[in-house]
């Protein structure tokens, strides 16, 4: 909450060109992200369109930078690790791949992270888990995982920007209509 309050104050004291910048900066936040930097816009006094539109930059392009990070890294590794498979394939003898030891504690609560995950995506595909997405997790960690599925960076980006101005702009119209009602 220190967060939020410290975000609505310097909002209130910046000029008013500079507000939306910082209502889009708390966008790109995990956890604060579109919902909750629209909220800070419109409580810290700027029209409710502007904050929601900066706060749809703001979390979108993190998130944006984040699927493309996340894809190109995960094809870097399926790279790295074609390449490992064919070099072990050409050495000849069977007993000359090494094997690196697994660590079982670290990987059973990464491995049930995955699979949760792994059911909603078979459940819901790339638009259910990204419209329910921000109910349980952050876009980015979601947009994050999917781009690890090896999922389209297009097909995430097109459902992230949907799922982001659409709960932004649901919360956008609640806070200001409650704004505009204790006004």
């Amino acid at each position: 909450m220190n967060l939020i309050e410290t975000f609505q104050g310097f909002v209130a004291q910046v000029p008013e060109l500079i507000q939306p910048l910082i209502v889009a900066l708390a966008g790109a936040i995990p956890f604060i992200e579109g919902e909750g930097a629209v909220s800070i816009g419109i409580i810290g006094g700027i029209h409710p369109v502007i904050a929601a539109i900066a706060a749809i930059v703001g979390n979108f392009l993190c998130v944006a930078i984040l699927v493309i990070a996340g894809s190109g890294a995960r094809s870097a590794i399926v790279k790295r690790s074609r390449n490992r498979e064919a070099v072990v394939a050409g050495a000849g003898s069977i007993g000359s791949a090494v094997s690196e030891p697994v660590d079982a504690g670290a990987t059973d609560r990464g491995s049930a992270r995955r699979e949760k995950f792994q059911r909603a995506f078979e459940r819901y595909g790339v638009p259910g888990v990204s419209l329910l997405g921000p109910l349980l997790l952050p876009t980015h960690f979601t947009a994050t995982m999917l781009a690890a599925s090896g999922i389209g960076k297009a097909r995430i980006l097109i459902w992230q920007a949907v799922a982001i101005i659409g709960w932004t702009t649901i919360v956008a119209v609640i806070v200001g209509g409650a704004v505009s009602a204790i006004r």
